[in-house]
């Protein structure tokens, strides 16, 4: 379904903090035409928590008109279930191929309250829902039980694991049902997770740079690790220094230079400092960015 590159997009803003339509049509379409296999509007790097319902829908229907061969994995996630089910029925109606659907943030739900909570997301809707775990934003880790027992849903298509924990990746791993698609959500840990499994990942680094993490993971994909290692090794201050301060402080600051948006999130996260700037400017110098 997912499999291979997908950018969690960022959302340009213009000058008058709005939405920038231009720049993010032409965003979908650079990220196309390099090579990405799935677009990800309105996660957490595309600052969904600041926008409003109607601009949330406005950016899905955008990339949805706009792509021309990629699927559409739309972000509609809420730690509120009833605002997670409308968001999840919106997007639906918007012909998305996907919904990303983050777990409940802030509230630090019980297990049995994650598992209702996704329970009621994938009755609502008639195409496949993407379970997104990162703890180190919501509070609350999925358990691998729990991820097992959601896997067992009709409408359950896979995970995003931002958890950081390997082991509990490979348990995911060993442990998924066929067809249960397991995507990495850390570029600096695509290639590791890959390795052992992993069907490709919902990148942050490839909205500046697509056709480095579509080809490393391509390579990946079909066993010729030695062109990925090599991708990865220089992409990897990259990968690791998009996240000197919160995303997307850092990725925003970049996608601005690259003439993608005015280049700041919304508050309350604030532009890229300039000792963020002293870090990535070389990085992105000399990676030709």
């Amino acid at each position: 379904m997912f499999a291979g590159t997908g950018t969690a997009l960022i959302t340009p803003f213009a000058k008058d903090g709005n939405i920038d339509e231009d720049a993010l049509r032409r965003l979908v379409r650079f990220q196309e035409d390099n090579g990405v296999d799935v677009l990800v509007p309105c996660g957490s790097t595309g600052e969904s928590a600041t926008m409003s319902h109607e601009e949330h829908v406005r950016v899905i229907k955008i990339v949805r008109d706009e792509a021309k061969k990629a699927k559409i994995l739309a972000g509609a996630g809420s730690n509120s279930t009833s605002e997670a089910v409308m968001l999840t029925r919106a997007a639906n109606d918007l012909g998305v191929d996907g919904i990303l659907s983050i777990s409940p943030y802030y509230n630090k739900p019980t297990q049995e309250g994650l598992y209702r909570h996704y329970e009621a997301i994938q009755a609502s809707c008639d195409i496949p829902v993407i379970v997104y775990n990162v703890p180190g934003r919501t509070g609350s880790n999925i358990s691998v039980d729990t991820l097992m027992r959601l896997a067992e849903l009709p409408g359950i298509g896979g995970v995003k694991e931002a958890s950081g924990n390997m082991s509990q990746i490979q348990n995911i791993l060993i442990r998924r049902p066929k067809g249960f698609e397991v995507l990495s959500g850390d570029d600096s840990l695509t290639l590791a997770l890959m390795g052992v499994g992993a069907d490709g990942v919902i990148s942050v680094a490839s909205n500046c740079c697509p056709k480095e993490v579509s080809d490393m993971v391509r390579n990946a994909t079909y066993g010729d690790f030695k062109i990925a290692r090599e991708i990865y090794g220089r992409m990897l201050p990259l990968f690791e220094n998009l996240f000197c301060e919160s995303n997307p402080i850092p990725i925003k600051y970049v996608m601005g230079r690259m003439g993608y948006g005015n280049g700041e999130p919304r508050l309350p996260l604030t532009p890229l400092s300039e000792n963020g700037r002293r870090i990535l400017d070389p990085i992105l110098e000399k990676a030709g960015i």
